[in-house]
């Protein structure tokens, strides 16, 4: 059976996903084989693995850093929302139904089986588990039937490292109120504090450290730095939704739906000097982008419905009829087409008119299409004909068939027509061949020609996660972690 060390948060966004990957990757790097685990993650932004199974996209990064192929053992339940109160239920990779949130809690201890046969396989084929926890491990109201904090760690006796995020202010009070608030028997797994995001000089937190060791009677392990990097964030917390603004030569505008999913497949382009990926949700930030991205969506027809409502449709219309270009990556491609068809009510039922963009029509259908794909372009023509025959690699994770009267785009399906193009594969812009091309595309629009290299995101992801794992190894005392996970729960 294999060690254990879990990361629980004061509350959601203090940086647990990312202080998992880097102790994945501090280990990986020790010589042990280790693994993520996740009993429970609600995100809309998810990962196919190799065998064609559903999980979070943190738990595959978390896979990136430990030199391991992502696993639905690392990620045993995911909760996508489709709507405020409800989300569809997945389990084991494969789609279980959708519930309701009520209904949800009032059956999810039912999962714990399939939460600790996975924890077990995982335990039997690696030396270290590194565990994450979600949101806050002192929900009074939901701690009863607790299957992904102090209820699992209780369970399978596994000590607990509790961080909190000194940027956003108040760190005394989420370490001390949330260790004050656990149960005796819990407080007794927690071995150590974690200050993470701290700004400017370490020492002036000295006296910090000691206050917080003096009230809790646990060592603080480490004060971890801010840390600047250029990996994929959790949903709704990622700071990269918040920007609206042009700030670069190149302005790449992406539409944030309420409920956008997979929208880590536009972080490549950050590496590209001279180019601005915004998000926008109001007709007037629109403006005049140089490309217009519909990204992936987990409610097509409502979020379809909401672009009506808001004006973005006929702002996007627009646009595209004064020939700028438009890409649409899974839901926003089935917006793109003449109609989307929900007769079996997979999400909401019914149908809608799509933005007839393009010559296509999406019906939904009670399977999910869940695949690790690869190919290269066709011989596009119009705009997109810089991407002919290139060469990408990514993932397809959607509801729903897309019969196109237009060119196909890819040999894995897709379609275009000038200069609007859309299909289904998520990440389809991370390889260097594909995303080089389309920005050496949209400077030369511009008369203007990018000096720069194509960048290729996986090799990047590389390179951040071992600037992070160096990072949180200087910043924390590993030795002492070891320890901990020898000593156990």
């Amino acid at each position: 059976m294999s060690k254990a060390i879990m990361i629980q948060g004061t509350m959601s966004g203090v940086g647990k996903s990312l202080l998992t990957a880097a102790l994945c990757r501090i280990f990986r790097q020790d010589g042990h084989r280790v693994a993520p685990f996740k009993s429970q993650n609600m995100a809309l932004n998810s990962y196919i693995t190799p065998d064609g199974l559903e999980i979070g996209r943190a738990q595959a990064l978390q896979a990136e850093a430990a030199g391991v192929e992502p696993s639905a053992l690392m990620n045993p339940v995911l909760l996508k929302p489709t709507t405020d109160v409800g989300s569809q239920v997945i389990v084991n990779g494969s789609v279980r139904g959708n519930m309701r949130a009520a209904e949800y809690f009032r059956r999810k201890k039912e999962l714990l089986p399939d939460i600790l046969r996975a924890y077990e396989q995982l335990s039997e084929k690696y030396d270290i588990l590194v565990v994450e926890g979600a949101g806050s491990p002192v929900e009074l109201n939901l701690r009863r039937d607790d299957i992904v904090n102090m209820g699992l760690a209780a369970l399978l006796r596994i000590p607990v490292l509790l961080a909190g995020d000194i940027d956003c202010g108040g760190v005394f009070a989420q370490l001390l109120g949330t260790f004050s608030l656990l149960e005796p028997q819990e407080q007794a797994l927690v071995k150590g504090l974690i200050v993470n995001r701290f700004r400017g000089d370490r020492s002036l937190f000295a006296d910090g450290v000691s206050i917080l060791e003096q009230k809790s009677g646990l060592p603080v392990l480490g004060v971890v730095p801010y840390i600047k990097h250029d990996l994929e964030d959790e949903d709704s917390l990622s700071h990269r939704l918040e920007k609206t603004q042009n700030t670069g030569v190149i302005d790449i505008a992406v539409i944030r739906f309420p409920k956008v999913s997979n929208f880590s497949d536009f972080d490549v382009f950050s590496q590209y000097s001279g180019v601005s990926v915004r998000y926008i949700s109001r007709p007037e930030q629109l403006g005049n982008p140089d490309l217009l991205i519909l990204p992936g969506t987990k409610s097509t027809i409502a979020d379809m419905q909401w672009m009506r409502e808001t004006g973005m449709e006929q702002a996007a219309i627009a646009l595209a009829r004064r020939g700028f270009p438009v890409f649409g990556i899974c839901g926003g491609f089935q917006m793109l087409g003449t109609e989307i068809a929900d007769p079996d009510e997979t999400e909401c039922g019914g149908s809608i008119r799509g933005l007839g963009l393009l010559p296509c029509r999406t019906v939904f259908r009670m399977a999910k299409t869940q695949t690790r794909t690869e190919g290269k372009f066709c011989d596009v023509t119009g705009f997109f004909s810089c991407l002919s025959q290139t060469r990408f690699y990514g993932y397809e994770v959607h509801m729903g068939a897309t019969d196109s009267a237009a060119a196909p785009l890819t040999d894995r399906g897709g379609c275009f027509c000038d200069h609007i193009a859309g299909c289904y594969v998520h990440g389809i812009f991370d390889s260097a061949e594909v995303s080089g091309a389309l920005i050496r595309a949209l400077y030369a629009a511009k008369g203007l020609r990018y000096q720069g290299e194509a960048c290729d995101r996986r090799a990047h992801r590389e390179q951040q996660l071992d600037m992070l794992a160096d990072t949180v190894r200087q910043s924390l005392d590993i030795p002492k972690i070891y320890q901990i996970m020898e000593d156990g729960g």
